[in-house]
């Protein structure tokens, strides 16, 4: 099918938008049928497992039919295709050699970094140019019902857009080959003839001469270099080198908030592991081993640069005789940064909220919840909503994770603590401040004036939940006045894993007993469809990715004067009260929903609320 740019968008959209609606397929059900892909009967039985869920978590029939009647999705899309008028590719028999890769690598990097981006998550891609309309821009896609198509072929700068299917996991594959090679590093530490020299020291003591031996070895340096590309490329958050017994050193990777085993390293001395990643890094003196120490090291992996905030600290281990020292490496990749808010995911209620709140122009909007809960990625993402260049915007943060377009960023080190920061940002003339954290009474009070003089502040909590952390600043000693005049909403959050989309599967028995502890009513364990991890090699374990659950109070009159009363105490049942009663869903709530829309599991809510 040919979407040209200069076409009516009425006629554009009614091409594009042909997709399954809840209520039928239209012509595609009847082709279906003819063709043998499904019955009469399993439509109908489709129809009425579609009725039976809930409005806000209905599937498309076509997901019913894939994931509870086991069609092929592939056979469902072909026919799909062919009622769109979109090519049909093969992709296992289309020629794909190196000049196909590298026209693919070439166009997509020389897209804005955030179209090329959302094309690589909708997994889209730039094929070729057409055989006989050489400005017409070929795209491939495995999701002919992709409601993204038509919003992203407009966004690119060619005068004409053709369309073609091909299975997803071709495309997939496709993707793997052009922008995920082969990892160099590790490839030569496999195809290495070599054997490695176990160092065997009777004293067990750090031999310098003997750690060089091994440091200068090739196989370490690209253990350590096909680490790094691979952590980037599994979309790890950090890497965790651990030092054990017997020569031994685990690798692991945290994916989507679990560590995973990646490496068992049982040829070479752990000390000359880390020697090596202490080596690579800036500010680390790999000579001191009795010290905790923190540097970075940046590289360029598939064409991007990538930051890693190195942290070693010495530990102690069975061989109390040696130095043995931990390493984690944060991953900081710009690309994963989100800067507008509507990608974040949050609830709608909780968004809406925020929204309200970081759009006034002075205020103070608290992040609460613990380490790994996300609350750094929507802070940059509210700073980047409210940003404009008539606006001065200052960050006090410790450390600096992601470097932000338009933002002056103020790194803490020995001679600036946060106390100083925060009063000379005070003669600097902000209209926008983030204070990564508030620590202490003296931070509080800062952010509480800046708050109340004009300024829109963003700040940090440790507290389970939202009206928890009312309750945390009157502790510190902050005056009840000052937090009800000051702060324009609290918002706790949390990360829960996403259910893998090619893999997950309707749970055959959901626990009633749990359901009812998460707040499902009968009624609602009836009518709802509950989704359990499987596996595949998408994923790992069944889920892929992480989804954000929030608890946003906004204050409001009520919220003031309930704070104002406080004596001895905040009242905090008193603020969840009036917060639901205006619309606030608790943590739990917030992921109920989430599993009702068939994204998560009970047990992920459950885990992740349990202190909320």
């Amino acid at each position: 099918m040919n979407i040209s740019k200069k076409s009516d968008s009425s006629t554009i959209t009614a091409e594009i938008t042909l997709k399954p609606q809840t209520k039928g397929l239209g012509r595609l059900s009847e082709t279906l049928i003819n063709r043998g892909i499904i019955t009469e009967e399993m439509l109908q039985k489709a129809a009425e497992i579609q009725s039976r869920e809930p409005r806000n978590a209905k599937r498309k029939l076509i997901d019913i039919l894939v994931q509870d009647l086991n069609v092929s999705r592939d056979a469902i899309y072909k026919e799909m295709a062919k009622l769109y008028g979109f090519q049909i590719f093969d992709l296992s028999k289309e020629k794909v050699d190196r000049d196909r890769i590298e026209f693919i690598k070439d166009t997509i990097y020389a897209m804005d970094e955030e179209l090329s981006n959302e094309l690589l998550q909708q997994r889209i891609l730039p094929f070729k140019w057409h055989d006989y309309k050489r400005d017409v821009l070929v795209l491939v896609t495995g999701d002919p019902t992709n409601d993204m198509l038509h919003s992203l072929a407009k966004r690119l700068d060619v005068a004409d857009v053709d369309i073609a299917y091909a299975p997803l996991e071709n495309i997939e594959a496709l993707i793997h080959e052009v922008f995920y090679a082969n990892n160099e590093f590790l490839q030569r530490i496999f195809d290495e003839s070599q054997e490695v020299e176990v160092f065997e020291d009777e004293s067990r003591q750090v031999d310098e001469e003997a750690l060089d031996a091994e440091i200068n070895k090739s196989r370490l340096v690209n253990l350590v270099e096909g680490m790094l590309v691979e952590a980037v490329r599994k979309g790890a958050s950090d890497v965790h080198v651990i030092p054990r017994e017997n020569n031994e050193t685990d690798i692991f990777f945290r994916i989507d908030g679990k560590l995973q085993p990646w490496y068992k390293q049982t040829e070479i001395k752990p000390e000359a592991l880390v020697a090596v990643i202490k080596d690579r890094a800036i500010n680390i003196d790999r000579f001191d081993r009795a010290v905790a120490q923190d540097g970075y090291i940046q590289r360029k992996i598939d064409g991007y640069y990538i930051r890693f905030r190195v942290s070693v600290i010495p530990i102690v281990g069975i061989e109390f005789e040696r130095r043995f020292e931990s390493v984690v490496i944060r991953v900081l990749d710009d690309r994963k940064v989100i800067t507008a808010l509507d990608k974040l995911g949050l609830p709608e209620q909780a968004l809406n909220d925020f929204r309200k709140a970081i759009e006034q122009p002075q205020g103070l909007v608290v992040l609460t919840g613990p380490t790994g809960s996300g609350k750094s990625t929507t802070l940059v993402a509210a700073l980047n909503h409210v940003m404009d260049p008539s606006k001065n915007v200052l960050t006090v943060e410790e450390p600096v994770e992601y470097l932000i377009s338009g933002a002056r960023q103020v790194k803490l080190n020995p001679k600036l603590n946060f106390d100083n920061a925060l009063r000379a940002i005070l003669r600097h003339d902000p209209d926008i401040v983030m204070v990564g954290e508030i620590r202490d009474l003296k931070t509080a009070e800062i952010a509480m004036s800046l708050a109340n003089t004009g300024h829109l502040t963003f700040s940090t909590l440790h507290t389970n939940d939202a009206p928890s952390a009312v309750a945390r600043l009157y502790m510190l000693g902050v005056e009840p006045f000052l937090i009800a005049n000051a702060i324009n909403l609290v918002m706790a959050q949390r990360l829960i894993r996403r259910l893998c989309e090619h893999c997950k599967r309707p749970a055959a028995d959901p626990n009633p007993e749990m359901l009812l502890r998460l707040g499902f009513t009968n009624e609602e364990i009836a009518q709802t469809t509950f989704f359990e991890p499987v596996g595949c090699s998408e994923c790992f374990d069944g889920y892929r990715g992480r989804l954000a659950i929030s608890e946003a109070l906004l204050f409001n009159k009520e919220i003031r004067k309930e704070i104002l009363r406080a004596r001895e105490e905040v009242d905090v049942d008193a603020l969840r009260a009036i917060g639901e009663n205006y619309g606030m869903l608790s943590l739990r709530e917030s992921g109920k929903d989430r599993v009702k829309q068939g994204l998560t599991t009970m047990q992920e809510v459950i885990a992740a609320t349990t202190e909320a």
